[in-house]
């Protein structure tokens, strides 16, 4: 049995698609996702705030000056409650802005993480809707031409990172339209964009290290993004080594049997293709128990991608995210490396979300 979301502020973060639909005004009130939308960028870079949930996600693989390996993650949430929408106040909730921020660091076998929330508005935090640019306070993810920058002052570390990209947009499902179930509406507007470059600088306590590296940029919405039988998802996003790139996800039902997959290769010379259900298998390899929580995690898996199988192995096991504070969610989001025929192919990030409590509004 599911346990309750227990919001943390005003009754009414959303939790990674989840919301409070007890509270739902009518059923018309968030727009709908809708197959054969065609993705027009610039502006679907930017803001979507009439669907119920989005997400900017950027995770990567740095090196330091002194050589040190590091993961790093850095996410934007956008949501919209559904409480007292008429309110004209500025103070009203009308939108959401939370951001979670991480640094895997196995050379001190420590994940340094962060979290925020603000309501969005007077000056202190927003997501355009013209292009990329999200904030909440001095955090920030903005696009700029052709690249991104991200910059982060955390609580005992910071990363100011820029992020060019090397390949267009990779757009997920049916041409950016990526179904989460068997329900029509089950589904969101998704892109990937893969093998970004990265430079800048990480501090960790007083220490500052300039950096260089390789990251994934996800942006996401929708407003059912999950269906009732559904409780979690495990989701890789891989830059391999010759230029290739994958995105897979499997969805699981309550009972922790796979109930929705979905996945985009992108070969090296820019050819794309979208495998199915029966294409798709993430099987557990080794599972990993957070002396924090005591939450179990399949941290290492063997995902088959059509006819291919990697083996994804973990920076370091320890990458449990406890946003209980933002998103009300415990969640697994680590650097992996994937092998495959046990040699090394690729690194990327595995999400593991709905391990320790089903994502549950009800």
């Amino acid at each position: 049995m599911s346990t309750p979301l227990r919001p943390a502020l005003l009754g009414v973060l959303l939790c990674f698609g989840a919301w409070a639909r007890a509270q739902e005004p009518a059923a018309n009130a968030f727009a709908p996702v809708i197959e054969g939308y065609a993705l027009q960028f610039p502006r679907d870079y930017g803001s979507h705030p009439q669907f119920g949930i989005e997400w900017w996600y950027v995770t990567g693989w740095l090196t330091t000056a002194r050589h040190e390996t590091l993961g790093f993650q850095i996410t934007f949430f956008r949501t919209r409650p559904s409480v007292d929408e008429p309110n004209p106040s500025h103070f009203a909730a009308h939108q959401l802005l939370i951001a979670h921020c991480a640094i895997s660091d196995p050379a001190h076998a420590r994940l340094w993480r962060d979290q925020r929330v603000r309501r969005q508005g007077l000056g202190l935090a927003e997501a355009q809707e013209s292009d990329t640019r999200v904030w909440i306070d001095d955090w920030v993810l903005q696009r700029q031409g052709g690249s991104y920058r991200a910059a982060v002052q955390a609580q005992g570390f910071a990363l100011d990172l820029s992020l060019l990209a090397t390949q267009p947009p990779m757009l997920n499902g049916a041409g950016g339209f990526s179904r989460k179930g068997p329900e029509p509406l089950a589904a969101s507007y998704y892109y990937s964009q893969p093998h970004l470059r990265v430079s800048g600088s990480v501090t960790r306590a007083s220490q500052r290290d300039a950096v260089s590296g390789e990251a994934w940029l996800d942006h996401e919405w929708s407003s059912d993004y999950l269906a009732g039988q559904a409780a979690g998802w495990d989701w890789i996003g891989l830059n391999l080594d010759d230029g290739s790139a994958v995105m897979a996800f499997r969805i699981r039902d309550r009972q922790g049997n796979p109930y929705w997959s979905a996945a985009t290769v992108r070969a090296p010379d820019g050819r794309q293709r979208t495998l199915a259900q029966d294409d798709i298998e993430f099987t557990v390899e080794r599972r990993w128990r957070s002396p924090q929580t005591g939450v179990n995690y399949p941290v290492s898996e063997r995902v088959r991608i059509g006819d291919r199988l990697f083996v994804l192995e973990p920076l370091l096991d320890d990458q449990e995210n406890d946003t209980r504070l933002s998103s009300g969610a415990i969640y697994w989001e680590g650097a992996v490396t994937a092998f495959e025929n046990r040699r090394p192919v690729g690194r990327g990030y595995l999400e593991l979300t709905g391990y320790d409590r089903s994502l549950s509004w009800h």
